[in-house]
């Protein structure tokens, strides 16, 4: 098969790339590093004809500075996918695996015992500066008790980033139904593993905790130190991108999945298995906050087992293990 990947150079992309090379096929690279931009028509229609899938990974990453990002997340994420996808439609390439994020949900499923399955709204700064880390039941402000998401529950994206992945989403279904193409979303969870990149502001928190290490600094955990995230380790990542490419969608669709090892830890937890490897120092707990952070965001991963036959196999232990010295 003839696979394009975007973004082919980046910390995901690169390691795509590389499990798509060793399944034999034959793989086009696009990537700004490499003078490509997903949004050059003249690029793109070089590099289209004949390939039979693309997957797009390119993308704006992290949490954004602040409104003053707004621009560049909307430029490169939802222009340059409506440019690729329009461009796919024009050379006939009729499959896609698109790179979405678990931030398409905002906070996480949560439970009340008086009321059920809740989706609590953002948290207050009032609260969050009093310290005041968990989401209350919207209804009676009673304390939730954290549960997983699916694939079918509700979207409610929290920051520019995740506004931008899930109008991806969107365009994709858009493509999917007028071309009758299938198209298949990852929702990536806390991706980490080699090639991560270094502390910028818009790096992920396992790369800002072992670059802190690296300085002799301690990791500095925001908040308590108690959000639950996903941590999965980009090469399991790369390979649901591979089963994704073997289990088309059914045409005229988009369909999700989570992409997620199931196995929840703490923000705390993963910059204390950081710090041990390093021989410290120890992580620092600050109480600090971020108005777009979510508390728990907690991943399902069985549709991605039954749909695409994808499961994590790298346990947390051993990749942060490796991951503190790659």
């Amino acid at each position: 098969m003839k696979v394009m990947v975007t973004g082919s150079a980046g910390f995901i992309g690169s390691h795509v790339v590389e499990a798509f090379e060793s399944a034999g096929h034959a793989v086009l690279r696009l990537d700004l590093k490499g003078g490509h931009d997903v949004r050059d028509d003249a690029v793109l229609d070089r590099l289209l004809p004949g390939v039979d899938l693309v997957v797009h990974q390119a993308a704006k990453v992290g949490l954004g500075v602040d409104v003053a990002d707004l621009p560049a997340y909307a430029s490169v994420n939802v222009y340059g996918t409506a440019v690729l996808l329009a461009a796919m439609a024009r050379h006939g390439v009729g499959r896609l695996v698109l790179a979405s994020s678990m931030v398409v949900y905002g906070e996480g499923a949560y439970d009340c015992p008086d009321h059920g399955r809740t989706r609590p709204g953002p948290r207050s700064t009032q609260d969050l500066g009093s310290g005041r880390f968990e989401p209350a039941c919207p209804v009676c402000g009673a304390a939730l008790e954290r549960a997983t998401v699916s694939e079918d529950d509700p979207l409610d994206p929290r920051n520019a980033y995740a506004t931008t992945k899930l109008a991806q989403e969107h365009l994709a279904a858009n493509w999917a139904r007028e071309t009758g193409g299938d198209a298949v979303a990852l929702r990536y969870h806390n991706v980490y593993g080699p090639r991560m990149p270094r502390d910028t502001p818009y790096s992920g928190v396992a790369a800002i905790f072992r670059s802190a290490l690296e300085a002799g600094r301690a990791p500095r955990v925001f908040e308590d130190g108690r959000q639950t995230r996903d941590f999965v380790h980009v090469r399991d990542v790369a390979l649901a991108n591979l089963a994704a490419a073997g289990s088309p969608a059914p045409p005229g669709l988009l369909t999700s999945y989570n992409v997620a090892s199931g196995t929840p830890h703490t923000i705390g937890e993963m910059a204390t298995a950081l710090a041990a490897v390093h021989g410290g120092p120890e992580p620092v707990v600050t109480g600090e906050y971020r108005l777009g952070d979510v508390r728990h965001i907690v991943a399902a991963p069985d549709r991605a087992r039954t749909g695409l036959g994808f499961q994590a196999t790298i346990s947390f232990e051993d990749g942060m293990k490796e991951f503190a010295t790659s």
